[in-house]
């Protein structure tokens, strides 16, 4: 995922770090944007308003609009990155109004919202993008009273200078504001952090009123005039196409006015290719699905049609029965096994996961003219825009992406493929295009999770202590969506807790085994941290058992002492989220540290009643550090139900801590989705399962009573918050419920009923 973001990055001649340091160089004009003509986030002139950064405008009322680059989809991203320019800016909130940017990463730098690092990303440049134009206005109401700036102050959205009791709004200063010189960022004072008025504090997201009201727009909300609705009917095995098709019955419904064949991407199918298949155009949505239902289809199932996911699930396993690719190694594990007192060895596995939005894919195309704008719920406009560009052949400067709200997303919604479908239909069909994509198209053609198989083997001494720690691994790789010749992990995938093992065993080794993709893959919220953390999680509980110890005293034991990792034993380099370790180091004190809170948070330890457990798990992901306990009640007909969980987590500087509470809560639900009853499985080509009612994700009842985040205070930089709640939750779940029954869970969804203590 994040080298696919940076190849995408290099081909504009921008890497992600160049990035941030151009965005750094007021100087230049290019991302602060000042002498530049004052424009909204649509690229129009924007009259009476002063732009000093393509991120903010200040109008001559003393309104702040600021420019949100990135994709909100529920974790708040429109709101806390507004509250880091304002904060700098010392703007009173409000008056702040946030816009959305089209699609434009040569003017917005990168907006592909993935990867849990909008606010790791921008929070210095945006700081002192804010810090610039306060910077200007202390200057303007200084030269307008003739006073020093150092005497003035700028907060609330007004300048005020003390020894005279003079104040002036941010309005009345944005004339001269505007002809003053640009100072060089090192001569920017930044905000001390006590001095913060909004970053760390519980702010409302700014979309609150609209989404609870019914006015917010999403990609199907979305309206042009005389749109006509699209569906398209899509072989049901990934890599099929269609031999032969009969519209004669389809042609005889009311309202279905076109019938256009789409061609596939090509096998395998590309992150922004369509699937290919029959589109059905209609006067309305109830005409398109009818009509889709008409068709008469041969298709030519391709490669895939005998896939079968249990079958693979059982090669996978028995393929580490022979050695496989190293990937990281420490010391000598065959020689510790041989000389092991006891060896723990298990067998995890997890199955296909689909990103279950609430919202579908969906887009609204209109392509007229040689152009073409698009309205829709996308995480990666700039991909899209591009997508569009290839695929139908128009300039580029002819080409808009407007970014809608998403109702959910997951990774889902950062491949652009039904975009590109909605354009293709548009321009061949030379209507405007509502594609819709129903909850079956959704389920049987996402880009899932990959399936996963991890054996652990784990050797111990005479004295209990942990000497070795054997790790195989296999699952298709996402790299296999676009290149059909990968069979094995990234160094991104395995990199995501596995060859980073924290632990302090000085014998390691961990190989990855072949496992060929036949179906579609993407990144789905924590990608390969979610299976990775499964295993390790469960298999560190285990060695608890094993040795007779608590099980947080045990896995702060396996941590050990206070150090920076540096991984010296992997094979390639450390994946660190695409930022070096010198920036963000691996501190296994901070590791420490949130296991320590959570436990004490959870009263860890305390005597529950029959029927009853905690269990704890803790990791690290998107450079966040998180330990979650959950305790769960079993009666005894089996239902389970999970009262509390504790989250303890150190993100650094925590911007908006409303929306991080609000992304670990809504992290336990989809969690406990992952681990109780979501699942995806193929038999002959296919998905096995058509709506929620087979793939199920949690309701009110099944989910989490009680959900308690833990912010660690900190002073460090900034690191994701969207995907970290789901690793230790999985785990830290199963340990729960061997606490609570005696039960190891191996397997996911867990199933009770069929597992033995």
């Amino acid at each position: 995922m994040i080298s696919y973001l940076h190849k995408t990055l290099k081909k504009e001649g921008l890497s992600r770090r160049n990035f941030i340091q151009i965005s750094s160089l007021s100087a230049t004009g290019i991302l602060l944007g000042l002498g530049v003509t004052s424009c909204g986030p649509d690229g129009k002139e924007v009259a009476g308003s002063w732009q000093p950064s393509v991120y903010l405008r200040i109008d001559s009322e003393g309104k702040v609009i600021i420019t949100a680059h990135r994709s909100e989809m529920g974790q708040g991203i429109r709101t806390g990155l507004a509250m880091i320019v304002a904060d700098e800016l010392g703007a009173d909130w409000e008056k702040v109004v946030v816009e959305q940017a089209v699609g434009d990463e040569k003017k917005y730098g990168n907006q592909n919202t993935d990867g849990s690092f909008s606010i790791r990303m921008y929070y210095q440049p945006l700081r002192e993008a804010g810090a610039t134009a306060r910077h200007l206005l202390l200057a303007a109401a200084a030269e307008e009273w003739n006073v020093p700036a150092s005497e003035c102050e700028a907060k609330n959205g007004e300048v005020t200078h003390a020894g005279s009791g003079k104040s002036i709004g941010y309005g009345e200063l944005t004339a001269a504001a505007a002809k003053l010189p640009v100072p060089n960022i090192t001569d920017l004072k930044l905000k001390d952090t006590k001095d913060f008025t909004l970053i760390g504090k519980e702010t409302p997201i700014v979309d609150l009123k609209d989404i609870v009201t019914g006015k917010a727009i999403y990609g199907i909300d979305a309206e042009v005039p005389n749109a006509k609705v699209a569906v398209i009917a899509r072989c049901p095995v990934m890599g099929g196409s269609v031999s032969k098709f009969d519209d004669t019955a389809a042609k005889k419904i009311k309202g279905v006015l076109d019938i256009i064949e789409l061609d596939s991407g090509g096998i395998p199918p590309q992150l922004n290719k369509p699937m290919g298949g029959i589109a059905l155009i209609a006067e309305n949505t109830w005409a398109a699905i009818k009509g889709r239902e008409a068709l008469e289809i041969t298709w030519d199932y391709g490669p895939n049609k005998d896939y079968d996911s249990e079958m693979q699930t059982k090669e996978m396993v028995k393929s580490f029965e022979s050695e496989g690719t190293v990937r990281r190694k420490d010391g000598d594990v065959a020689k510790a096994m041989s000389g092991a007192s006891k060896i723990l060895d298990r067998t995890y596995t997890t199955p296909y996961f689909a990103h279950g939005m609430i919202e579908p894919p969906c887009a609204l195309a209109n392509v007229k003219d040689n152009t073409c704008e698009v309205w829709a719920p996308i995480q990666h406009p700039q991909f899209a825009k591009d997508s569009v560009v290839g695929a139908l052949g128009l300039d580029d400067k002819n080409v808009t992406v407007n970014v809608t709200l998403l109702g959910g997303a997951f990774g889902r919604k950062s491949k652009p493929d039904f975009i590109v479908e909605a354009a293709l239909l548009s321009q061949k069909s030379g209507h405007p295009i509502r594609l819709l994509w129903t909850r079956e198209d959704d389920i049987h053609n996402d880009f899932l999770q990959g399936q996963s198989a991890h054996r652990i083997k784990v050797g111990l001494d005479k004295k209990n202590g942990v000497v070795a720690w054997d790790h195989h691994a296999a699952f298709p790789s996402i790299g296999a969506t676009s290149n059909a010749s990968v069979i094995q992990p990234s160094g991104f995938e395995i990199g995501m807790g596995a060859t980073d093992l924290p632990f302090n065993i000085p014998n390691i080794q961990v190989e990855t085994h072949d496992a060929k993709a036949h179906t579609r893959l993407g990144w789905l919220r924590s990608v390969c941290n979610i299976h990775n953390g499964f295993a390790i999680g469960s298999m560190v509980d285990e060695i608890a058992v094993t040795r007779g110890m608590d099980a947080k005293d045990n896995l702060l034991d396996l941590i050990g002492p206070d150090r920076s990792l540096t991984f010296d034993g992997i094979v390639g380099n450390h994946f660190n989220y695409g930022e070096s370790l010198e920036d963000f180091p691996w501190e296994t004190a901070r590791l420490k540290n949130v296991i320590e809170r959570a436990a004490k948070e959870a009263n860890w330890g305390q005597t529950l009643p029959k029927g009853q457990g905690q269990g704890i798990a803790a990791f690290k992901s998107f450079l966040t550090y998180v330990a979650c306990v959950v305790r769960v009640a079993v009666d005894e007909k089996g239902n389970l139900t999970i009262p509390e969980v504790h989250y303890a987590l150190d993100c650094g500087v925590a911007v908006n801590v409303d929306r991080i509470k609000a992304q670990f809560e809504g992290g336990a639900i989809f969690g406990t989705s992952l681990g109780m009853m979501s699942k995806i499985s193929y038999k002959d080509g296919r998905a096995e399962q058509d709506n929620f009612d087979g793939y199920r994700i949690a309701r009110m009842p099944e989910s989490p009573i009680e959900v308690k985040v833990h912010i660690v205070e900190s002073s460090e930089k900034p690191t994701g918050i969207g995907e970290p709640p789901i690793p230790p939750f999985v785990p830290a779940l199963c340990n729960a419920i061997y606490a609570a029954t005696g039960k190891r869970i191996t397997s996911l969804p867990i199933d009770l009923a069929n597992t033995t203590a």
